[in-house]
């Protein structure tokens, strides 16, 4: 830890956390809901980050963990407000994601390779078929309105955004520099060899799936009540999933602050070059391509220059 804190790594996040604080007093409301987006799909990066990137499993299918995580909360909020306070729905996203993970994981687990990248994207299919078959549950294809808000207040959105960005990131990175993480690192470079030296690599797994569902489950129902509203193209949609997995791989694999740099990286570029059309996609995936065929380390790694953490 002594040498962390004195890494570049770690004055970069504290300069990149200073900034953030600091921009609700310089920007427009505009920018701060755009950065509140961000800093949402910045937790799914990270959340995916730490079992692909340590682990080394590719998981094609985050978006069915943050699905169920934001369905849980909408639905309850939808069918039975104003019963339930919105806390209390978001509190059950939670559980929900992480049974959901579960489920998914058990069967996932069993396969490596291609085959477990397989089984999780067919669970993000059969998520999408099941929203779109339950519509009178869900609200199908058109999507399911909330009737209430966190707030109103983009400043007020923002700093919940940001506070558990900061919070998940946290945990997440120190979750990634404990014995779990090495253990993570180790089983996803030699699976047999890291089960040989006596580390059960499939617990270590799905403690990280279970790990990934809580932050991805929080993450999706915190977005569902600042959007008000929770649909397929939002939250369960593979092009979606295809945005947070770049975007993980963009700012550095295995570094998970890279996961947020990324994020943040797309959201921001995506926007700025809206007014260019069809256009904005080829020139936000031309810089992806880029970085990650000629900077395997990411955005991370070129601001560190190759120095480590």
């Amino acid at each position: 830890m002594p040498n962390f804190v004195t890494s570049r790594l770690f004055w970069i996040g504290a300069l990149t956390v200073i900034v953030a604080l600091v921009l609700p007093t310089y920007v427009s409301g505009y920018v701060l809901g755009l950065l509140t987006v961000a800093y949402y799909t910045a937790v799914f990066a990270m959340s995916w980050d730490l079992l692909f990137g340590f682990a080394g499993e590719v998981n094609f299918g985050p978006t069915f963990l943050i699905g169920v995580g934001a369905y849980t909360a909408g639905i309850l909020d939808a069918h039975f407000s104003p019963g339930l306070s919105i806390w209390l729905c978001i509190a059950a996203s939670a559980p929900a994601a992480v049974v959901g993970g579960v489920v998914l994981a058990l069967p996932a687990l069993r396969v490596s390779g291609p085959y477990f990248g397989l089984t999780t994207l067919v669970a993000v299919l059969m998520l999408q078929n099941f929203i779109v078959v339950a519509a009178g549950l869900t609200g199908g294809e058109i999507g399911l309105a909330v009737p209430d808000v966190i707030s109103i207040d983009a400043k007020t959105n923002y700093w919940i955004a940001l506070g558990f960005m900061l919070v998940s990131g946290a945990i997440l990175f120190g979750l990634s520099r404990s014995a779990i993480g090495l253990i993570l690192q180790a089983s996803g470079q030699d699976k047999i060899q890291a089960g040989a030296l006596g580390f059960n690599v499939t617990k270590h797994k799905l403690a990280a799936f279970v790990v990934s569902a809580f932050f991805s489950g929080l993450a999706g129902a915190l977005m569902v009540f600042y959007m008000g509203t929770a649909s397929v193209s939002t939250f369960v949609d593979v092009g979606v999933g295809v945005q947070i997995i770049i975007a993980a791989v963009l700012g550095g694999r295995r570094t998970v602050i890279g996961a947020a740099i990324g994020a943040i990286f797309l959201i921001g570029m995506g926007e700025l070059l809206r007014p260019l059309g069809e256009l904005a996609t080829l020139i936000v995936s031309v810089i992806a391509l880029v970085v990650i065929l000629f900077f395997p380390d990411g955005f991370l790694g070129i601001i560190r220059g190759g120095a480590k953490a």
